[in-house]
């Protein structure tokens, strides 16, 4: 099945699967998701849809317009779109009556619809989640690379997590872009693919590993 949602990170805990192994699992929080816009190719250029997450009080008014559109009285916090020229084949666009909306399968889902985790992903499907991992700030090159450091010995004794030499000599002369040194950490877009669905539920989904990112931070999932 193919399919895409929006939902933010919720519990961490751990289950055991038919063979009797501990594996760590997460449950991604799904509800409220809404389809807010569909792009397709004679318009636009490319063919996409628009899902919202997370209800709020305060939006832009250059976002207004769009829930405005989709016929929505409360706004969405976060807006993000999803690519699916690769997929024309499995996901079509609708359009009856003035409605737009998209259908993949046996399911139809219209602007303003609440996409529900049930009707576009199944259990054991395989998943990937993408979402903003943990700013940890400026770190050392031990802890952002997995440097060994230096020995404590022979008279090292005050260079045990420093990153060694950077460059050569006169030639070249200088640091080559892409040097592996300190600085921030963290705080990027991860993706972590192939995350088996254990159960699907009303509001959210529960998978097996460990995603990017704090409680409560927004995760695109992504099954095609």
């Amino acid at each position: 099945m193919s399919g895409f949602i929006l939902g933010e990170k919720s519990e961490t805990t751990q289950a055991f699967n038919e063979q009797g192994l501990r594996m760590p699992t997460t449950y991604i929080k799904t509800s409220p998701c809404y389809l807010i816009d569909v792009k397709w190719g004679e318009k636009h250029g490319y063919f996409s849809v628009m899902l919202g997450f997370g209800q709020t009080q305060n939006i832009k008014k250059s976002t207004s317009g769009q829930f405005t559109k989709a016929g929505m009285k409360t706004p969405l916090r976060f807006l993000r779109e999803f690519r699916l020229e690769k997929y024309g084949e499995k996901i079509k666009l609708l359009d009856e009556k003035g409605k737009k909306g998209i259908e993949f399968g046996e399911n139809k889902i219209y602007i303003g619809q609440e996409v529900k985790p049930s009707l576009v992903f199944k259990k054991n499907d395989l998943v990937n989640v993408s979402g903003t991992s943990k700013g940890k700030g400026f770190q050392g090159v031990v802890k952002r690379h997995h440097f060994a450091g230096g020995p404590r010995t022979h008279g090292q004794s005050d260079r045990e997590r420093a990153p060694g030499a950077i460059g050569q000599t006169t030639t070249p002369g200088r640091v080559y872009k892409g040097k592996r040194m300190a600085g921030r950490m963290g705080g990027g877009r991860i993706t972590l693919k192939n995350l088996k669905v254990i159960d699907v539920k009303d509001d959210g989904l529960l998978i097996t590993g460990l995603v990017p990112g704090a409680r409560g931070g927004v995760l695109e999932v992504r099954s095609f």
